[in-house]
């Protein structure tokens, strides 16, 4: 088996500055320069600049066929790994050899021309992939019927939503027969079914010889196309090795994380009428807690700040829960316990959910929470934190659910009639 990919000491550093000068100074400029510290500015004005690597000294390699998947939390440099791979960022320092064509899946419409049709746009892709137009009339059918995307062919692909944008832009890069496909998490752009189809093609492609590398949060998604795993921490390589192992250090090492300020997150949706400002977990006492414990009350308290001069009306509040695969358990959603909140004067809120009696079994959980204000998105992050819950005697007996029989404790009796 030959290398596909070989990766040898690669560093990525990018150049931040701080408190550049702006192109105009207005009157507000004057009056905060003046109560500005120079700590960040140097003699000349100019603005400080701070080194920062996405990625230090990295080193791997990856064998023909195998299928890689890519792990690791926000800004652990899994994205800028693939963008070099796929020769979109240059290498600051290291090398990196690739043998054969790469096709590129990191985010919607990468390779796409707003303007051009999805007709042109196959042909556009297909070429910069470096396929003839014989190859790409060949395997055009198939990229429509994947995409499903036949009635909207000659439409400009400005006018997709972001669901037929992906579809399309996937199907071209799994069916162009690459000899390397790299996907970035864009798949959860797509509804359920389609990842599902998704997944479906690329143990396809994985079969016949190519090479996959996958980016995921979802762990259940690794373990189904995965044969090998690459755990990526704050830029450096923890691990490299069979998935379950690099999964399970992977786990164990966010395991601490249980409490997230939320208001200093970028990643999040919304109009911003309210934001979600961080969270806490609680007993039923009201004392704070560092983890649950199995049949005990809970408590969700999440503070909430109000961005709007007019009160707050009609909010609607969910969170979803995911288990450490990163597979959705359950919702947790004011509108089906008919919960109705008042309107919101104040600035500052916190919404309590409370848990009578935790049903979920030991493990790690993380989860994302949404809001709306007369159904408008005010707030939306994803993969918001995450809490443990500890081992408890549910049922007064001692016995716990067998690892590997579910995620949930129901309260029930059994009876011989």
């Amino acid at each position: 088996m030959s290398v596909a990919i070989r990766v040898e000491h690669l560093s990525k550093k990018y150049i931040l500055k701080h408190q550049a000068s702006e192109p105009y100074v207005a009157l507000r400029d004057v009056i905060t320069g003046a109560f500005r510290k120079s700590g960040s500015i140097n003699e000349s004005g100019n603005a400080k600049k701070e080194e920062f690597y996405a990625l230090k000294d990295v080193s791997f390699e990856i064998q023909q066929g195998e299928r890689i998947g890519i792990i690791g939390r926000n800004g652990a440099g899994k994205s800028t790994l693939l963008k070099i791979l796929s020769r979109i960022t240059e290498v600051t320092e290291g090398r990196v050899s690739i043998k054969g064509r790469v096709a590129s899946l990191l985010e919607v419409g990468t390779g796409f021309h707003p303007e051009l049709t999805g007709r042109e746009n196959i042909f556009l892709n297909g070429s910069i992939l470096g396929m003839s137009k014989s190859e790409i009339q060949r395997k055009f059918d198939e990229i429509v019927a994947f995409a499903e995307v036949e009635k909207f062919l000659d439409t400009a692909v400005k006018r997709y939503s972001s669901g037929m944008y992906v579809r399309l832009a996937f199907a071209v890069a799994a069916h162009l027969e690459p000899e390397i496909l790299v996907v970035d998490e864009v798949l959860a752009v797509g509804d359920a079914e389609f990842q599902k189809k998704c997944l479906g093609k690329m143990k396809d492609v994985a079969n016949s010889g190519r090479t996959i590398l996958f980016v995921s949060h979802n762990m259940a998604a690794i373990q189904n196309l995965c044969s090998k795993a690459i755990y990526l921490n704050k830029g450096k390589l923890e691990m490299m090795g069979e998935r379950e192992q690099v999964i399970a250090t992977y786990l164990r090492s966010t395991a601490d994380v249980n409490v997230i300020d939320l208001a200093d997150r970028k990643d999040r949706n919304g109009n911003g009428a309210f934001r979600f400002i961080n969270f806490s977990l609680k007993d039923n006492e009201g004392h704070q807690l560092s983890s649950f414990q199995s049949g005990k009350a809970a408590k969700i308290c999440i503070n909430i700040q109000r961005y709007t001069a007019e009160p707050l009306r009609n909010i609607h509040i969910a969170m979803g829960i995911d288990d450490e695969m990163g597979q959705r358990i359950t919702n947790l959603n004011n509108d089906t316990t008919a919960s109705v909140f008042p309107d919101m004067t104040g600035q500052k809120g916190t919404i309590e959910i409370s848990i009578p009696r935790l049903p979920l079994r030991h493990g790690l959980y993380s989860f994302t929470l949404y809001g709306t204000v007369n159904n408008d998105v005010a707030d939306w992050i994803n993969n918001a934190g995450t809490f443990h819950v500890e081992h408890g005697d549910f049922f007064g007996t001692g016995k716990l659910i067998p690892d590997g029989q579910g995620n949930f404790y129901i309260d029930h009796q059994f009876k011989l009639l």
